[in-house]
């Protein structure tokens, strides 16, 4: 018998593709049929990408061709999955934090890495651009930015919003600041359990009256954990920039941190990894340049892992001494620190931009969800 390949094609029509309420032909699924003599070749494209859709259309329609075109017909499936790609979102919807437009979580995966000195760097370089910026310190456990900002006595006043009572964040050099720091002894221990810790972060987020807000920083704590899954849970973050050393033990820490914010149950774009500590130029030898935990490790790990690189920041005493002072490096005008500041913060807002130009709104697990993400500028 002289098989003919417009009687496969009818045949085929008697088969709904999986997942859609079409034919095989109608959809398109069907990409080449070619007839050798009794031998028939099919070659077929399908979205639904598990191993029971497969067989189930390889059984049918090796069953419609035997029966329909020719029973003793010898016959090749080839199929290729051609699954859509994941959405960038989650399903959860949910309100916005009145006011607030970007939300950057600051990360490291490893502690002593300078992650806080570099978010409050960030902070008081943005606000000197003109944005109005908002920084949480959400290190329950290792609170520092009152030091870092000169108000390590002050304490949070209560405001009335809309007849409810609000707390009104700490300002310091243009930046609105909660810090958890702000209600314990300077010599007490936060000994807290997950739930308690994750308790204190949502009263600071969602009992305090921000306001208007272009920026708002998170200054995570080191590592991956409860605090991490539960600002996660509580805030629709734009975006989170990862702050690592160019040291071995550092990276393989930064590359977990990452690999956190990627997690399909989590789903942050990752603006991009700063390099702290680069290296180290001594005032004596100011065209020296000494790599004393490694060179360039970050911009290596962000080529790796194909995340945009933000820049280096040097190991440059004054930066430590400008953040024990309470008075961030960045603020020090005409400095190499100012400039370096700069350049990145310039990056982190380029990201931004092009995160929220180009990416859906980054919906929090479980909660909540930006309905909006106005595009960053400047007031």
């Amino acid at each position: 018998m002289k098989l003919d390949k417009n009687d496969v094609l009818k045949a085929l029509e008697h088969i709904t593709v999986p997942g859609e309420g079409q034919n095989m032909v109608e959809s398109g699924a069907v990409k080449n049929i070619q007839i050798f003599g009794d031998e028939v070749e099919v070659d077929i494209t399908i979205s639904n990408p598990s191993l029971q859709a497969r067989k189930k259309t390889e059984v049918e329609i090796l069953k419609i061709i035997h029966k329909e075109v020719y029973e003793k017909a010898k016959i090749k499936i080839n199929i290729k999955v051609d699954a859509p790609a994941k959405p960038k979102t989650n399903e959860i919807k949910g309100k916005p934090l009145p006011g607030i437009k970007n939300i950057i979580a600051v990360a490291s995966g490893k502690g002593g890495v300078g992650k806080s000195t570099v978010t409050a760097n960030l902070a008081v370089t943005l606000a000197k651009m003109g944005f109005k910026v908002g920084l949480l310190d959400a290190d329950i456990y290792g609170p520092s930015m009152p030091i870092m900002f000169d108000v390590a006595n002050e304490k949070p006043l209560a405001v009335t919003v809309d007849g409810k009572s609000k707390m009104k964040p700490v300002e310091s050099y243009g930046v609105k600041l909660l810090s958890i720091g702000f209600f314990t002894q300077r010599d007490q221990a936060v000994i807290w359990r997950g739930p308690m810790a994750s308790k204190a972060l949502n009263q600071m987020i969602f009992d305090a009256h921000w306001g208007e807000i272009d920026f708002m920083l998170l200054d995570l704590p080191p590592g991956t954990g409860d605090i991490h899954l539960s600002i996660m849970q509580a805030m629709p973050v734009t975006g989170a920039v990862v702050v690592s050393t160019p040291q071995e033990v550092a990276l393989a820490d930064a590359r977990k941190g990452v690999a956190m914010f990627q997690q399909d149950s989590i789903n942050v774009p990752v603006l991009g990894i700063i390099e702290n500590m680069a290296y180290f130029t001594p005032a004596e030898l100011p065209d020296n340049k000494y790599y004393i935990f490694g060179k360039e490790g970050a911009k290596h790990l962000s080529e790796d892992l194909k995340v945009p690189f933000l820049g280096e920041i040097p190991l440059v005493q004054s930066i430590r001494e400008a953040g024990d002072a309470g008075r961030p490096a960045a603020l020090q005008t005409g400095t190499e620190i100012e400039n370096a500041f700069e350049e990145i913060t310039k990056n982190v807002v380029q990201e931004v931009v092009r995160r929220n130009t180009d990416i859906p709104p980054t919906e929090a697990i479980k909660i909540t969800t930006m309905a909006g993400c106005a595009a960053v500028k400047k007031k």
